[in-house]
């Protein structure tokens, strides 16, 4: 199939009403556009890929079938596994907690330095062949202890109808959704993508437009209205991760703007993670980040205000532990998944002074530590 170059600028054309959609791999989608020229627009992201007969989006799984667009890929998944919560990474969301983690195929950014490429590059629907509806991953996570379902590994964004449909059935069930996402969305899809999500983290992968059109082929300001919206239009607990990458987007300067932009836009609540870079597919010549890089950049999300700021992908007691933003007290030790100290009550409050702790708790921490266990839900 031909596929689409999907960068047009972000313009936006009216969607049609929802589809009813069905049960196959191969099912309707809700957010696309009928154009004068007899090309079908996909307006799921910004990419707005404009589809003749036969041809797929740059995600790769959503395609021009007839005169309509479609998900190509429901119900089949890249493989199902159980991980702590603290991967995605959410350190406010249930903390110590299992999660059911799954991905499909494809993905809606071309980022060099992907380090999922094997799923989110993916052109082969070899890579999909588990096959789960929505009632039997749900039936699933209770049925292993999860408390929540994760969407990642790739980004949900490109098989919303499939996360969609997943997360109603674990809301009938009491099982929570996360949503692990770059949050490259358009403004009309946005409401409806989130609509039944719990909790989320989002690819703030840098703080610069010529980053994210060189290095992502994507662009910066849709990124920041998702935050925008998660913050001020949703109740949902979302927390935010940043890749540093050596001579990309790791200086102090760049820092400290997304930090301010953070604290003065989304408050000072939301989590930040600094992560660790090691070379992955296009993105070789690089050297891993230093250590040194994220204390930094940990250092200067606390200078501008960020009340809970993490270094990730490394080994650092002191740096992913969560503190009490008052007394200082280290109230949930923390070391790659792993959990120690727990010194927060029933409600979440610092077990010292009394002062809440930002996120979603739920009584004691879980046990499930920084296990990592494949399961087939066959």
């Amino acid at each position: 199939m031909a596929v689409a170059d999907g960068l047009a600028p972000p313009m936006l054309h009216e969607t049609r009403p929802p589809a009813i959609r069905g049960r196959g791999p191969i099912v309707p989608t809700e957010h696309w556009s009928m154009l004068a020229d007899g090309r079908v627009q996909c307006e799921m992201c910004p990419r707005l890929c404009k589809l003749k007969e036969g041809a797929r989006g740059l995600c790769f799984v959503r395609a021009r079938e007839g005169d309509r667009i479609v998900l190509t890929t429901y119900g089949r998944s890249s493989g199902f596994c159980i991980d702590p919560i603290e991967k995605k990474p959410l350190n406010h969301f249930l903390p110590g907690t299992p999660v059911l983690s799954f991905g499909t195929a494809g993905c809606n950014l071309a980022c060099n330095f992907c380090q999922n490429h094997d799923i989110s590059k993916s052109r082969d629907m070899d890579r999909v062949q588990d096959e789960a509806q929505p009632e039997a991953i749900a039936a699933a996570a209770e049925r292993l202890g999860c408390r929540s379902v994760a969407f990642t590994y790739n980004d949900p964004v490109i098989f919303h109808e499939y996360a969609a449909d997943i997360a109603e059935a674990c809301r009938e069930r009491g099982v929570k959704t996360v949503a692990v996402t770059a949050g490259y969305l358009t403004d009309r899809a946005r409401a409806d993508f989130f609509r039944g999500i719990d909790a989320a983290n989002v690819d703030l992968k840098a703080f610069t437009e010529d980053f994210y059109w060189t290095i992502t082929k994507g662009h910066l300001q849709p990124v920041l209205d998702t935050l925008l919206y998660l913050k001020h239009e949703t109740d949902i607990w979302f927390e935010i991760t940043t890749l540093v990458i050596p001579g990309e987007n790791d200086s102090e300067g760049e820092i400290d703007a997304m930090c301010a932009w953070v604290v003065d836009n989304l408050g000072p609540d939301v989590p930040m993670h600094f992560s660790a870079f090691h070379p992955d597919y296009r993105m070789l010549d690089k050297p891993r980040t230093p250590f040194e890089t994220l204390a930094m950049a940990r250092r200067v999300a606390l200078r501008n205000g960020v009340r809970y700021a993490y270094t990730g992908n490394v080994h650092d007691l002191g740096r992913q532990s969560t503190y009490c933003h008052v007394c200082g007290t280290r109230t949930i030790g923390r070391d790659w998944y792993e959990l120690s100290e727990w010194r927060l009550d029933e409600r979440g409050a610092c077990a010292v002074c009394g002062t809440p702790t930002a996120g979603v708790f739920d009584g004691p921490p879980g046990r499930w530590g920084r296990k990592r266990q494949p399961v087939s839900l066959g």
